[in-house]
């Protein structure tokens, strides 16, 4: 699967020869509530492929981790991460465009997420990839944190013509 490239970046599914650079940016990223190496190789390895890289030639961008649930209209944004060295290059905005595509891809109609409150460029991202915010959840992060719940509806992917 692979997802298209800009600016020199290639963004596709993640491969096991990417769990370490991914792990890294986990444990560099997010100071808690971090995903294990053991869960992030179950996810590069999972059939549907869930973990989407950004990467500019050898270096990670960044990651996301999209969220299917069975029988469900929506897809959850479950984690995504850009390289502070790699930041204001469209990575945050190309992923999520990925997973965007990746749900339409699987017949949901929504994508959400949910963000700390505190992480402002992440909020101001999903503003302008237009979702709206329409929930909080009080204490969701381990530190005690409020996460603010986003949710954007997708349009059904455009039909194929006949050829």
């Amino acid at each position: 699967m692979h997802m298209g490239a800009s600016g020199g970046m290639t963004v596709r599914a993640a491969s096991l020869d990417d769990l370490d650079t991914i792990e890294a940016l986990e444990l560099a990223a997010f100071p808690g509530d971090r995903l294990s190496r053991r869960s992030l190789r179950g996810f590069i390895r999972a059939a549907h492929r869930p973990l989407i890289v950004a990467k500019f030639g050898d270096r990670l961008g960044g990651y996301a981790l999209i969220a299917l649930r069975k029988g469900a209209e929506s897809a959850r944004l479950y984690s995504l991460a850009v390289d502070p060295a790699q930041g204001r290059r469209g990575v945050g905005r190309a992923l999520l465009q990925a997973c965007e595509r990746y749900a339409r891809a699987h017949d949901r109609g929504v994508l959400r997420l949910e963000v700390r409150y505190d992480n402002a460029s992440a909020i101001a991202l999903y503003e302008k990839m237009g979702y709206r915010q329409f929930a909080q959840y009080e204490g969701y992060y381990a530190d005690g944190a409020a996460a603010l719940r986003f949710e954007k509806r997708l349009e059904a992917a455009p039909a194929r013509s006949p050829t």
